[in-house]
């Protein structure tokens, strides 16, 4: 299948303007996060500790039915799931930490009433599974990864490469924590530990897509400054780097977009049929996905070329010869 040619280049204005459009609301969603819940993103359970109730009623529950008693008490958020243990089946609810007892009877009396009578197996209070000190492993850990792929991208390419590369990097991860943002802001939406690996799992999609554009840029480099024919005009000039870059993009076109396509069939049909407890995690997959075959396509290469148009402009030094 051949697709368009697109001139990523020529119109690179309006990609980095879609770009502005996706990034600068999430960055004040960000900063609203920040000066409500002092966290970029509204922490989840995993991140401010809680409850952990396990009961086992009569009658086997829908996880829907428990978690509409949940949101009726003033537990939004909380996370249900079943569990089996000698067979029986049994309801896990992990909920913002319950301190006051008026509230654990409240919670008591509503499933009874709403769901049927119940055996509380057991009624834990557990701290922060993510800690300070783990966050800032983490964050240390992510920084320690960005210089690496800095400086195995600029080895196996060169420098610019690896910035511009880096540069749509931030871009995916500033558009999914972005959007989460001013979801948490307006909509109460919380994030938990399978938020940390949903970006991970971006960063690694989204540099990996990048480097297959860039590497068929650098196997294309060589015919920078060969003559050839204008399709559009007829005329005969010399090839640009930009003029390279397009063609490189072009080229793997189709190989990136039936990638990225295959990943997200894949997780819309996770999202509209999986269960109610992983939608949170497949929808930042895939926010991040598409925002990663974007960079990649339309920002990392127009980025590039912009580099070194804006390079080549530059005055050379000369050095004075030496006696």
């Amino acid at each position: 299948m051949k697709l368009p040619h697109v001139d990523i280049v020529k119109y690179r204005k309006i990609w980095f303007g879609i770009s502005a459009l996706l990034t600068i609301p999430g960055v004040v969603g960000i900063i609203l996060c920040m000066m409500t819940f002092g966290a970029p993103l509204k922490p989840g359970i995993d991140f401010t500790g809680g409850s952990i109730l396990q009961y086992q009623f009569e009658k086997p529950l829908e996880l829907d039915q428990v978690r509409h008693v949940l949101e009726e008490v003033d537990l939004h958020g909380s996370q249900v799931q079943k569990a089996f243990i000698s067979g029986k089946e049994v309801i896990v609810m992990r909920t913002k930490a319950i301190d006051d007892e008026a509230e654990k009877k409240r919670l008591d009396t509503e499933l009874e009433k709403q769901c049927g009578p119940f055996q509380a197996l057991s009624v834990d209070k557990v701290t922060a599974t993510i800690g300070p000190e783990l966050l800032t492993n983490g964050l240390l850990a992510l920084f320690v990864t960005l210089a690496c792929m800095v400086a195995y991208i600029s080895y196996r390419y060169q420098f610019d490469y690896a910035l511009c590369a880096i540069a749509a990097l931030f871009h995916d991860v500033i558009v999914l924590v972005g959007f989460y943002a001013l979801f948490g802001k307006f909509m109460g939406t919380e994030v938990d530990s399978l938020f940390i690996s949903a970006i991970l799992t971006v960063i690694g999609f989204s540099v990996h897509d990048t480097i297959v554009v860039f590497d068929r840029i650098r196997e294309n480099a060589k015919y920078v400054g060969a003559k050839y024919k204008d399709p559009k005009t007829g005329e005969e000039r010399k090839r640009s780097f930009g003029d390279v870059a397009n063609d490189s993009v072009n080229q793997t076109l189709f190989r990136s977009l039936a990638t990225s396509l295959t990943v997200i069939f894949t997780l819309a049909s996770l999202y509209f049929l999986g269960g109610v407890t992983t939608k949170d995690f497949v929808f930042a997959m895939l926010i991040g996905i598409i925002s990663g075959t974007y960079s990649s396509i339309f920002n990392a290469s127009a980025l590039l070329a912009y580099w070194r148009e804006i390079q080549a402009k530059r005055p050379k030094v000369i050095k004075p010869a030496t006696a």
